[in-house]
This record gives C-alpha cells, sequence and structure tokens, in this order.
C-alpha cells in the first residue's frame, strides 16, 4: 500500500467524516482518487483541496447510492476502471427510532445504503482485482454487528451483514493476491449521529473517539494485513477468544438428527 503508484481508490460516502479523511490519509499515500457521495459542493472542495495539497487526480461521482440506477452505473464503472486497486465501502446511515417505531421508508433507505451497495461494489471491484491480481476492499462495518442488544436491530444487522459479507469475500478471493478488510468502529463523531435524530453527547465521553484517529488506526491494521480490525478493542486476545468459540461451533450446525433436547416423547 505504500509503492510509489498504488492505483485508484474509490471511496464512497466521502464528502464528509471518516470518507473524508479517507480520501486525505489514501491521497497522501499517492493514490489518485474517485470520490463518491450525493453532496457536489462538499466533494468538489476536498477534491480540489487533496489535488492542491498531494498532486494526486482526484475525480468525483455525484451518485444517491439508494437509487438503483445510479448504483448499478457506478459498480459498472468501478468494475471497468483498469487503475483500481482500492475500494472503501465508507457511505452509511440510521435513521431515528427503531423498526417499531421508525418510517419503513427510512428504513428501506438505510437498508438500501448499508447493505445493497456496499454488496454489489463489492462484487464489481472484487472482479476487477482478481483480473489484475491486486487490491484490496475495506468495508466499513461497527462494533454493534458483535452487539446486537445494544443498539437499534436494523442498523446493527446491516453492520453484521458487511462482516459476514467481508470474512466470505476474503474467502471466495482466496489466492487471487487481492484481499478484504472490515473495520469496526465504535462510536466516533461523525454527522451520522445528528441526521440520525442521535444525541452523541449522549454517551461517556471516553467512549466516543475522533474520525481521524479512527482512520488512521484502520490503516495500521490495513498495513498489518488484518482481515478483521477493532480500533477501540485493547485485548485482541478476547475477540479472538471468541472468534474461536463460534468456529467451533461450526461442525454441530448441521446434522440429520434433531439434538436430544429437542426430540419429543414417544
Amino acid at each position: 500500500m505504500t509503492s510509489k503508484r498504488p492505483g485508484l481508490a474509490v471511496v464512497t460516502g466521502a464528502s464528509t467524516g471518516i470518507g473524508a479523511i479517507y480520501a486525505d490519509r489514501l491521497a497522501k499515500r499517492g493514490y489518485d482518487l474517485l470520490l463518491v457521495a450525493r453532496d457536489k459542493a462538499r466533494l468538489e472542495a476536498l477534491s480540489q483541496r487533496l489535488n492542491a495539497e498531494t498532486g494526486r487526480k482526484v475525480d468525483v461521482a455525484i451518485v444517491d447510492l439508494t437509487d438503483p440506477a445510479q448504483l448499478t452505473a457506478l459498480a459498472a464503472r468501478i468494475e471497468d476502471e483498469p487503475d483500481l486497486t482500492l475500494l472503501v465501502n465508507n457511505a452509511g446511515m440510521s435513521a431515528d427510532g427503531n423498526l417499531l417505531t421508525g418510517s419503513s421508508e427510512e428504513w428501506a433507505r438505510v437498508i438500501a445504503l448499508n447493505v445493497t451497495a456496499p454488496t454489489l461494489l463489492s462484487g464489481a471491484a472484487g472482479r476487477a482485482l482478481v483480473k489484475r491480481g491486486k487490491g484490496a476492499i475495506v468495508n466499513l462495518a461497527s462494533v454493534v454487528a458483535l452487539a446486537p442488544e445494544s443498539f437499534e436491530g436494523v442498523y446493527s444487522g446491516t453492520k453484521a451483514y458487511i462482516l459476514n459479507l467481508s470474512i466470505a469475500l476474503a474467502r471466495d478471493l482466496g489466492k487471487s493476491c487481492a484481499r478484504v478488510q472490515a473495520v469496526l468502529p465504535g462510536v466516533t463523531r461523525t454527522e451520522i449521529w445528528e441526521r440520525s435524530g442521535k444525541d452523541l453527547n449522549a454517551f461517556p465521553s471516553d467512549w466516543v473517539m475522533e474520525a481521524g484517529d479512527l482512520v488512521d488506526a484502520a490503516l495500521v491494521g490495513f498495513d498489518a494485513g488484518e482481515t478483521i480490525t477493532i480500533p477501540p478493542l485493547a485485548d485482541e486476545d478476547a475477540f479472538e477468544a471468541a472468534q474461536a468459540a463460534r468456529v467451533a461451533l461450526l461442525p454441530g450446525l448441521s446434522r440429520a438428527e434433531v439434538a436430544p433436547r429437542y426430540r419429543t416423547a414417544r
């Protein structure tokens, strides 16, 4: 990732927050950029700044990733990009309330942006990277993927999906020399909280990570070759133990016979 000409990086949700910081850090690492978001003014301002500061080529794509036609067009562009070496699936959203109290239309948009868009873009990028034999896909998940009891179910469910997708896609890429990283932030200072009607100040201050610190830590994990990176988690052994326990369940999860505790008396 530190070569002189690492190629093109596509960053979604790049107009602000984590996406904008990824764009900054990647440009400084020598990547040319394709920045994707809906906010034209912010994207163009960021593009001009990064081009002036780094000399890298920075293009913008004004795309609503919840619109099927626009998403399909972007996926096709990504798959056809000859210099593609990195996709950062960062765009995401939550909504006010929960499944019982929130708007059905808004939750449908959450699923479109958090699930459908990164799925199709990962597939397009994955096919392109396999052909080139190099590159990576970075998917922004969340620690709530591991804690469904602690947060709203639709949002946490979308992030669990991204984690599962990333692990399986890493397997599918196999020996292609392309790889996947899932990044699991904790509470991070971004605009997603205000946009979804939630109060960031309701969390203890020692829970809230700055977005720049999050991205810098994620890049350390990327450089180390991690498939799953959890920047706030100090005890890596605890997560590894949880993963090992989960994997240990696999041989017993599908059997021809019903488990004894579920057998009816005859």
